[in-house]
């Protein structure tokens, strides 16, 4: 009996083949046995899961006991929240947490003394009606970077280097762009089709999708632009060989604040649906977000995963390719701020 996997389960096995440590191998096995079609023919798949999953949690739970018996826990991981997590990569006192706490409703603590943040420390900042996580990460430098850090990284969506224009901007580009380049985590979408050749995406998936397992989008956040000399992001961008994006901001006057998360939002490369109930008026409020080229499958799995298959129809509103109110295919692709009403057989 074919297995018929679905393409939840296979984007879930992709990222168990990519994870770096065990606790994201544990996160995507817990995923696939979920995604897993329950019967006959996955029986062994399903066995061999199970048996790596325990084999897994007996390795996390063996190597992070500690002498008085209780439980490591990993303090770089911060488990994601919202439409897509970004973390912030810089050196001491680059004003990195001083963007969160302009941002965010999140306890960090700015200081104008450097190692004050001592492990990352998420806060969810709002763009219009979705909240975007933001993660303040321990700084680093030439010399020193917390271990574990690189775990912090690997899990977000998207990595943001802080440069203070009133320093040495140079050489915290050079740190930073060193770190992270050892670690393969800058996304080169320019070797995206190499990286990924003979592999092609599943339906729906683009390269840059399949790419974001080996690296990750990374812009600037320049700081600090209500003291720096005139002309600094200039020679900055002028220096710096890499085709970043920068976008100039002050945490001190929220100059250019409102542009950084609109621009998050646009990089994250998401789309917003609302759900509609049938008779009903759609929830406005609390939209699903999914990846930009996601159909109207995909959303039926989001929203209800055992009841996807069996979905019968689907009508669209304030899409560009139907009329309000249209039946429309489960592949369907959505668009931003669209409104789907989904029946199930």
């Amino acid at each position: 009996m074919p297995a018929n996997l679905t393409q939840q389960y296979l984007k879930a096995e992709q990222r168990y083949k990519a994870a770096g440590t065990d606790e994201e191998r544990l996160d995507a096995l817990e995923e696939m046995l979920r995604e897993i079609p329950k019967h006959k023919g996955t029986e062994h798949l399903q066995a061999d899961l199970k048996k790596r999953r325990s084999k897994l949690k007996a390795a996390i739970e063996g190597g992070g006991k500690k002498a008085g018996g209780g439980k490591h826990v990993d303090v770089f991981h911060v488990p994601k929240s919202g439409t897509g997590q970004v973390a912030l990569v810089g050196m001491p006192n680059s004003g990195k947490s001083a963007i969160v706490a302009a941002m965010t409703n999140a306890h960090v603590h700015v200081a104008d003394y450097p190692f004050t943040t001592d492990k990352p420390a998420p806060g969810m900042a709002k763009y219009e009606d979705v909240q975007i996580q933001l993660v303040d990460a321990p700084p680093i430098t030439a010399d020193f970077v917390p271990p574990g850090l690189v775990n912090t990284y690997r899990n977000a969506d998207m990595l943001a280097i802080v440069i203070d224009l009133a320093g040495a901007v140079l050489e915290q580009m050079e740190v930073c762009t060193a770190y992270l380049d050892s670690h393969k985590l800058i996304l080169n979408e320019t070797k995206t089709p190499s990286l990924l050749r003979g592999t092609p995406p599943l339906q729906g998936e683009s390269c840059l999708d399949r790419a974001t397992h080996l690296g990750r989008k990374t812009f600037v956040i320049a700081t600090k632009a209500d003291i720096a000399p005139a002309g600094t992001l200039d020679t900055l961008k002028e220096l710096t060989e890499r085709p970043f994006e920068y976008i100039e901001v002050s945490a001190e006057t929220g100059a250019g604040l409102d542009i950084l998360i609109q621009r998050i939002f646009e990089m994250l490369d998401v789309v917003r649906v609302y759900a509609k109930k049938p008779g009903k008026e759609p929830d406005m409020t609390d939209p699903f977000t999914l990846k930009r080229g996601s159909n109207v499958h995909d959303l039926a799995y989001l929203i209800h995963r055992e009841l996807a298959d069996k979905l019968k129809t689907a009508k669209a509103w304030n899409s560009p390719n139907a009329y309000d109110g249209q039946n429309v295919p489960r592949e369907h692709i959505l668009s931003d701020k669209e409104i789907i009403e989904l029946h199930f057989g």
